[in-house]
């Protein structure tokens, strides 16, 4: 017995091993067959500019707020902080280069992994447990053309101008809260910002966005397409489906971030 219960932590780590595989290569196959769909086609333009609209413009009001509130929020903290070394007047480069290359992005895709990805995962998991998709084979239907495709193409399009939105109005609330609140002069620090920020942080940052985007619908459209159970399957694949967007989000970023600042 003793040999027997010494195992079962090294059974459990192996489950959970063998479990982290199998999910890596679904997560795998499902995007390269969405991959797929999107490069050999048939299109539908209708349904890309549909996500267009619903990803990308009706998200602007979330990702604005949350960009003018981060902005303000980090010029705050870097005047405090940089008050402590008499290096005040460094603000607006950090601010700026803060939220071009890190902050916008990633702010910006956390937001859509709450409102789009679930969205997304609950659209199609309500269309597998209702045997909608099987109806679309049935008429012979790509449901990777028709579902998948049109929402990865419209998050990876969308994901950067709502990125540059976030930076311009992120980059705003660090320059009204400096000059309103921190005796900054309003043309200096745009001159001091407009000086600093070069090309590539804002490439980076729109580079990221991309990757994101497609992170955002690909976990959407993964647990959707793979629910079941009802209401309570595509209750718990909407969960997934942010919780897993948002922790790839995250991870993606820093390799993203580590392979930038080794160029």
């Amino acid at each position: 017995m003793a040999p027997a219960a010494a195992l079962i932590p090294v059974r459990a780590v192996g489950r959970l091993a063998l479990l982290c595989l199998q999910t890596v290569g679904a997560v795998t196959l499902f995007a390269l067959r969405s991959l797929r769909a999107i490069a050999l086609g048939p299109w539908f333009p209708g349904q890309i500019l549909r996500q267009l609209a619903v990803i990308g413009f009706f998200s602007l009001p979330v990702v604005g707020l949350t960009a003018v509130f981060t902005g303000a929020a980090l010029a705050l903290n870097i005047y405090t902080g940089g008050g402590r070394f008499n290096a005040e007047q460094i603000m607006p480069q950090i601010v700026a280069l803060g939220i071009t290359r890190e902050l916008g992005p990633v702010l910006a895709a956390l937001m859509l992994a709450g409102r789009v990805s679930a969205t997304i995962a609950a659209e199609i998991g309500a269309m597998r447990t209702t045997e909608q998709i099987d109806a679309m084979r049935t008429l012979s239907t790509d449901p990777f053309g028709y579902l998948v495709a049109p929402r990865i193409v419209a998050a990876v399009v969308a994901l950067p101008l709502l990125t540059v939105v976030a930076d311009i109005i992120g980059i705003g609330g660090g320059w009204a809260v400096a000059v309103g609140f921190l005796d900054f002069n309003p043309t200096v620090y745009i001159r001091a910002t407009v000086d600093f920020v070069e090309a590539g942080d804002v490439g980076t940052g729109l580079l990221k966005a991309m990757v994101f985007g497609l992170i955002v619908a690909l976990m959407g459209c993964y647990h959707g397409y793979r629910a079941t159970g009802g209401a309570r399957g595509v209750g718990r694949a909407t969960t997934d489906a942010v919780v897993s967007a948002a922790i790839l989000i995250f991870a993606s970023d820093y390799l993203l971030t580590t392979l930038f600042t080794r160029r």
